[in-house]
């Protein structure tokens, strides 16, 4: 009798068991969308003028980071390239919501201080020649929050971008949720953070993504490693089953400056 009635409720058991599983998937998700970073993000890369870096940097160290977050900026991250032979600096700074993006920008550009400080820096010469900037929110389904530090101060940062194929970036999203960034992990990559770009007239945006390992070597290494793990080699076929996603990967390794938030 105990027997027929198990059988017996057995459907209704399993239906319990799905409305547990998908409650579960539901709190879940609410959790990790309300926990997650919602500030507007802005990547800005300056090209300097031969020999004029160093004066880029002094500016920043002296008076950039402390106005910037004086008018309620968040100063995020300063890299520089490691190729010697590239001239940038990039930064990545935060801001409460994207509506207040240009106020707050308007008013640190207008701040005396700044004003100063810029004009003091260029008594010799203009320090930068080109500004590129890239709009950015955080993946929450990737990332809910920039991942500190717990590598070697040494470490470099790797940013890759992805520029996926028409219509592909979700299912590049899924293949790195579901997969990729684990398998990073076990091949001794760090995930720090995984943004998409804000592209003008709605076109797709790119996957853009930070990673840090305890030297280029050894990034390479890792990769190498990935690229012929079974477990990626499956994902990777299976996710493309029905056409490939990734159009363009670009990848430039950098290294944090002394005053980052980030390093």
């Amino acid at each position: 009798m105990k027997l027929f009635t198990l059988q017996k409720n057995q459907p209704m058991t399993r239906m319990i068991g799905m409305i547990a599983t998908l409650l579960f998937l539901h709190i879940h998700v609410n959790s990790t969308a309300q926990n997650a970073d919602n500030r507007y993000f802005e990547m800005r890369t300056y090209t300097c003028h031969p020999e004029k870096r160093p004066d880029l940097i002094k500016r920043f160290q002296d008076h950039t980071l402390r106005l910037l977050k004086k008018h309620g900026i968040d100063n995020v991250a300063y890299f520089l390239p490691t190729k010697e032979d590239v001239y940038s600096l990039t930064f990545i700074l935060g801001y409460p919501s994207q509506e207040m993006r240009d106020k707050l920008w308007n008013e640190f550009g207008a701040d005396p201080k700044w004003k100063k400080a810029a004009a003091k820096s260029e008594a010799n010469g203009k320090l930068v020649a080109k500004v590129d900037q890239t709009f950015l929110k955080m993946v929450p389904e990737l990332t809910t929050a920039i991942s500190p530090n717990t590598v070697a101060l040494n470490q470099v940062f790797e940013l890759r971008t992805y520029t996926c194929l028409p219509n592909r970036l979700p299912a590049l999203k899924a293949r790195f949720r579901d997969h990729t960034r684990a398998l990073f992990e076990k091949h001794g990559m760090k995930n720090v953070v995984y943004w998409e770009s804000i592209e003008k007239d709605g076109n797709q945006p790119k996957l853009i993504y930070l990673l840090s390992h305890s030297s280029e070597a050894a990034a390479k290494a890792s990769f190498d490693a990935f690229r012929i793990d079974p477990e990626w080699v499956k994902a990777r076929d299976n996710s493309e089953a029905d056409g490939k996603i990734v159009e363009k990967v670009e990848s430039v390794f950098l290294k944090p400056l002394p005053f980052s938030p980030l390093k």
